[in-house]
């Protein structure tokens, strides 16, 4: 083993960080600094400092960064209408450069010389958070316990830690079956039943949302306000970053909006199904769209269109902290500098139906699109010339003989 004086540990004070933190103390010899990040998942996180206590740590990091999380990781990659592989919003994917970024701080500021994380060596996280490490201080050891130690299985955990008089219930509450990831954006669902990919979803796994065949028989409106592409205030009431997500959390929750069953290709290899409720993620795709849709020229939405999934497979493989990442965000911040405005919306039975939209700085001009008379703002015969132009380079090739079919 490398020599290791103190390591950094993202900590949530469950089963599987709180092995790895004795581990860490037993196999490196090392002082471990506990960091557990508050990203609004809905559980307590007081509790894990009392754990690591317990383990004798004295350096325990209990951080609220959920406004962070949303006002710098999530409204961002909103601005481009993120979207991996067509439908997922990239909840787990986005939270993982922030606590990259956190670990790395901490390490910084206690002296540590290495982190270290829970992911398995079969997943993404453990790309993205050490990608994201590397990025930010390029000779920091990180220690993955999953790639190096042969605890292998739930029983073998459990063991080492009655062991070890780590406190753990063995025969408590039913546990779920799914190994789950939640955060202001999300929740994940992956394990038990969803690995046969023929078989339906359970519906009591669903935590935040009601189905939408019970979803209530009235709809709800919502008026969305953005300014520079972020929502800024709904109904009217100005809110920061992380109550706008709560908000649309709730509501959308409560009219059965954002679930989602996938199958998906990690950067890793492996196709894994996952099941997902976004229900403010999905309100916000759909509500920044619409006022995109008004307010930003044909080539500059297209554009982004275009660059969109290199955008998303970015954040998914955990480059966020990378320069082609840093340089796409710049330009799709600049695109969103007149996408200001107001989106109304609809919300029924798991569906997010736009109503209307308007802008001070909207590009659509009733005079020229009307199906009346326009009096005189467009001049429909200029199209005539317009088409042939266009149809030039197909005309040649006819002539030439060239087939189509």
């Amino acid at each position: 083993m490398a020599e290791v004086k103190k390591v950094v540990l993202a900590y949530s004070g469950g089963l599987d960080t709180s092995v790895i933190l004795k581990w860490l103390q037993e196999t490196y010899n090392c002082e471990v600094v506990t960091f557990t990040a508050d990203l609004g998942q809905g559980e307590e996180v007081e509790p894990a400092r009392a754990k690591a206590q317990a383990l004798g740590v004295k350096e325990i990091y209990i951080d609220d960064l959920r406004e962070e999380f949303v006002r710098d990781f999530v409204f961002p990659m909103f601005r481009a209408n993120t979207v991996y592989e067509g439908e997922y919003l990239l909840g787990t994917s986005i939270a993982r450069p922030l606590i990259a970024k956190r670990l790395i701080e901490i390490a910084n500021e206690t002296g540590a010389d290495a982190i270290s994380h829970g992911a398995t060596g079969k997943g993404n996280d453990q790309v993205r958070f050490e990608l994201g490490a590397y990025a930010l201080k390029p000779g920091v050891k990180v220690i993955a316990p999953w790639r190096e130690w042969d605890l292998l299985s739930r029983e073998k955990l459990m063991d080492y830690a009655e062991q070890n008089n780590i406190p753990i219930e063995r025969h408590g509450k039913k546990k779920s079956p799914y190994s789950m990831d939640a955060n202001l954006l999300h929740i994940s669902y992956e394990g038990g039943v969803l690995e046969d990919t023929w078989a339906e979803h359970e519906e009591d796994m669903w935590r935040w949302s009601v189905s939408p065949e019970n979803a209530p028989d009235q709809a709800t409106y919502l008026e969305l306000s953005y300014r520079n592409g972020d929502i800024v205030a709904i109904d009217g009431k100005e809110m920061t970053p992380a109550e706008v997500l709560t908000y649309l959390n709730k509501v959308g929750g409560d009219n059965g909006i954002g679930r989602l069953d996938i199958v998906e290709n990690r950067f890793v290899g492996m196709k894994s199904r996952g099941c997902y409720e976004t229900p403010g993620g999905t309100i916000m795709l759909k509500g920044h769209r619409a006022i995109e849709s008004i307010t930003l020229d044909r080539e500059v939405a297209h554009l982004k269109d275009s660059l969109m999934p290199k955008y998303a497979e970015l954040i998914y493989n955990g480059f966020w902290w990378s320069p082609e990442r840093v340089m796409l965000q710049e330009m799709i911040d600049a695109s969103q500098v007149n996408v200001n405005g107001v989106v109304r919306l609809k919300l029924y039975k798991g569906n997010v139906i736009v109503v209307g939209r308007k802008s001070d700085d909207s590009l659509f001009d009733a005079n020229i699109a009307t199906f009346e008379d326009d009096a005189g703002a467009y001049d429909q015969a200029d199209a005539a010339g317009f088409i042939k132009l266009n149809a030039l380079r197909m005309r040649i090739a006819a002539n030439k003989g060239r087939k189509l079919l």
